[in-house]
């Protein structure tokens, strides 16, 4: 079971990116996924995730109606659209599997495999 996390870089304030979270050893579109981010000194923080069973999505509060999560099962892979970045967007960003709960939430503990993680900047 492998997680790859790609698609981060240097945005400028505004900006756009998409992050790509490719799964192998397993199919993705049977367990939940979720996207979670740490900037340096402070605690990894979920950001987004999706559930296995009906595709639900779910936001934290400071990036709704900025990101999206999808997934495309064709490519075994999820995706997060990040839109009108801000500084504070600044982070590693993780994708992350949960083998054991279909209802993704943002709590670490439930998640069984991360991702390497890919560094998002936004600055000027």
């Amino acid at each position: 079971v492998q997680l790859q996390a790609s698609g981060g870089g240097l945005v400028q304030p505004g900006g756009s990116l998409r992050l790509s979270c490719a799964a192998s050893g397993f199919t993705l579109d049977y367990y939940a996924i979720g996207w979670f981010r740490q900037a340096p000194g402070k605690e990894r923080e979920g950001v987004s995730c999706i559930s296995s069973s009906d595709g639900s999505t779910y936001y934290a509060d400071s990036v709704k109606g900025r990101f999206t999560i999808s997934r495309d099962n064709a490519k075994n892979t999820v995706y997060l659209q990040m839109n009108s970045l801000k500084p504070e967007d600044t982070a590693v960003y993780y994708c992350a599997t949960s083998f054991r709960f279909p209802t993704p939430s943002f709590r670490l503990r439930e998640y069984d495999y991360w991702g390497q993680g890919t560094q998002v900047t936004v600055s000027s």
